[in-house]
């Protein structure tokens, strides 16, 4: 079976390439490659990380519609319809989102 990917991207670039790892419930947990558009969003994902880890939701909830308005899309590789309604989440070489 073939690894299971999608294009991270905004309007017509390319933010990144997450490869699937394993699905925890609700969440799909990938590793994460980022690609040129990546550093341009890189504050919005780190600011979401630190809100969520210091507990702080209100911060964290703002955070994670911020980077809902960049109007990101997770294009599946190989065909498929694109996924635009996600939440997602980057670390690192870690990332995951559910949808």
């Amino acid at each position: 079976m073939a690894e299971k990917r999608w294009q991270l991207r905004k309007e017509d670039r390319i933010v990144g390439t997450l490869t699937l790892k394993e699905v925890d419930m609700f969440w799909s947990d990938c590793h994460f490659e980022p690609a040129s558009a990546w550093d341009g969003l890189r504050p919005l994902f780190v600011v979401s990380r630190d809100a969520w880890v210091r507990g702080d939701q209100e911060a964290a909830r703002a955070a994670d519609e911020a980077i809902h308005a960049e109007g990101l899309i997770l294009v599946p590789d190989g065909g498929g319809d694109p996924i635009t309604d996600f939440l997602i989440r980057i670390d690192g070489e870690t990332a995951r989102f559910r949808h």
